[in-house]
């Protein structure tokens, strides 16, 4: 009890935290990496470690900045070893040989030189949103007065039956998004936006529940910026603060209702299509997905509402900020619940479940049913915010 194997500037985060899983490996195997290509070891000086390669004010590797002779494709390999959360990670030794050695190129065709077609740039004003006649939610939502001019928006999402999780054919999935299952969800209300720093402050102020609140946790600072930085139990309890307050049921959404939100009806790997870019989503422009363009890398949250919203009038559940769920993480889907339960295991120590993509995440991680999950409910990160759902407020 209180044993931490490992070792200190190679060990991952959650290993230090006792927690060990074929990432965390691949973590230390990536630091190790790193330290020989540039030379910077670990170094105590009266008692204190001196790290050129970590910035510990952004938790953050830098080790690019030793502007070392590395190529493009490995250093990409490596930055994707080094990622946290762990689910951003290759999870297994496989994964990173497959992307070190990727399938050779084949050699040019000898052949009378073609025009290439141009590619087609689809003007966002041009881009149709999928809507439903049966979908009437605009009647139903509410807005909560939080006070001082603050206003929680909640979106009423109608009762529905889909199918969760990704097929074997969409691109980057994994079996941790499968098998794919039924779902049928009653009718709720959820957040319009990720809670946001100001309406964090205004619950963070009202009286304890169970924990004591930061009121001004978040890096990136501005009141219409989702509130990062937040733990799993801190986001309960803005949830408890906010029920006693309003008199309302205000939780976290289980990862049913979530995707089912999220979905509003599509089927597709985004809420607005096949694919993705900077202009619809904030998250790691350097990368595609699909047919998808590069864009712009931001480094930093953006103010909620700064993107076009799915069917149901939601917005940022697609980058920005990963978002928590009530569930516990499950490794796939097998004896998953038919319904918007909870799902939970026998230890509640368990891993907590995350959803939507971040600012920092490449865009295969903001699909629709990617999944991912933090190892210390107890911690946050200025990647992690979260939204609230309301059960029965808008029968009332």
């Amino acid at each position: 009890m209180g044993t931490v194997v490992g070792t200190p500037g190679y060990a991952a985060p959650e290993q230090m935290h006792g927690h060990v899983f074929p990432a965390s490996d691949l973590y230390s195997l990536a630091v190790t990496c790193i330290r020989l290509l540039t030379g910077c070891l670990l170094e105590e000086r009266n008692g204190d470690w001196n790290d050129k390669l970590f910035d510990p004010m952004q938790m953050q590797w830098v080790w690019r900045r030793q502007n070392v002779s590395v190529s493009n494709e490995l250093g990409k390999v490596l930055d994707k070893m080094l990622l946290f959360p762990i689910g951003e990670r290759y999870q297994s030794a496989s994964e990173v040989l497959k992307a070190l050695n990727p399938p050779p190129v084949p050699p040019p065709k000898i052949a009378v030189p073609q025009p290439t077609q141009p590619k087609i740039q689809v003007p966002l004003s041009q881009i149709s949103f999928p809507q439903s006649p049966q979908i009437k939610f605009l009647s139903q939502s509410f807005t909560e007065n939080l006070g001082n001019g603050v206003k929680l928006d909640m979106v009423y999402i109608p009762a529905g039956t889909f199918t969760m999780g990704a097929p074997s054919t969409e691109k980057d999935s994994g079996d941790y998004e499968r098998p794919q299952h039924r779902v049928t969800i009653k009718a709720f209300l959820m957040g319009k936006y990720p809670v946001t720093q100001a309406q964090w402050k205004a619950v963070a102020n009202l009286p304890k529940v169970n924990l004591d609140l930061n009121s001004d946790p978040s890096r990136f600072k501005g009141a219409n910026r989702p509130v990062e930085q937040v733990s799993w139990y801190d986001a309960v309890e803005f949830c408890d603060r906010l029920s006693r307050h309003t008199g309302k049921t205000y939780r976290l959404p289980s990862e049913a209702e979530w995707e089912y939100a999220c979905r509003a009806g599509t089927t597709t790997p985004f809420y607005f299509g096949e694919t993705i870019t900077p202009e619809l989503a904030n998250y790691n422009g350097n990368y595609t997905y699909g047919l998808g363009a590069k864009g712009k890398y931001r480094q930093e949250t953006t103010p909620v509402g700064s993107f076009p919203s799915n069917a149901f009038g939601l917005y940022d559940l697609h980058g920005n900020v990963y978002e928590w769920c009530a569930d516990h993480w499950h490794s796939n889907y097998q004896s998953a619940p038919n319904d918007a339960t909870i799902w939970l295991t026998s230890d509640e120590r368990s891993n907590r479940l995350l959803r939507g993509g971040s600012w920092y995440s490449y865009p295969r991680y903001c699909r629709s049913a990617s999944r991912s999950y933090y190892v210390v409910a107890g911690d946050g990160a200025d990647v992690i915010g979260f939204r609230v759902v309301c059960l029965a407020a808008w029968t009332l």
